[in-house]
């Protein structure tokens, strides 16, 4: 395996753990923005309220999206498998 080709391995494989992270992640940031946006009007100062919508949201976006996440990993993975009788 060349330089170029583990370059080109790595870079394709932060794009798919970006890809698949992305969803739960900006949806976790919009939902948190929200609740602190909340307290800070209702100046309710609670530590523990923030985690319960962000986990809840979070929970919403794995059963929505989780097939199309676990798909993309496993495309990358069968990619990688493939690959492996060329390098030898």
């Amino acid at each position: 395996m060349g330089a170029d080709q583990a370059i080109g391995l790595v870079n394709k494989m932060l794009f798919v753990a970006m890809a698949v992270a992305s969803p739960v992640l900006l949806v976790t940031l919009i939902t948190g923005l929200t609740v602190s946006i909340l307290q800070a009007t209702t100046q309710i100062q609670e530590m523990t309220l923030g985690y319960v919508p962000k986990l809840f949201a979070a929970a919403l976006v794995i059963i929505a999206f989780g097939s199309w996440m676990i798909g993309r990993i496993t495309q990358f993975a069968i990619d990688v498998i493939a690959i492996i009788p060329a390098l030898g």
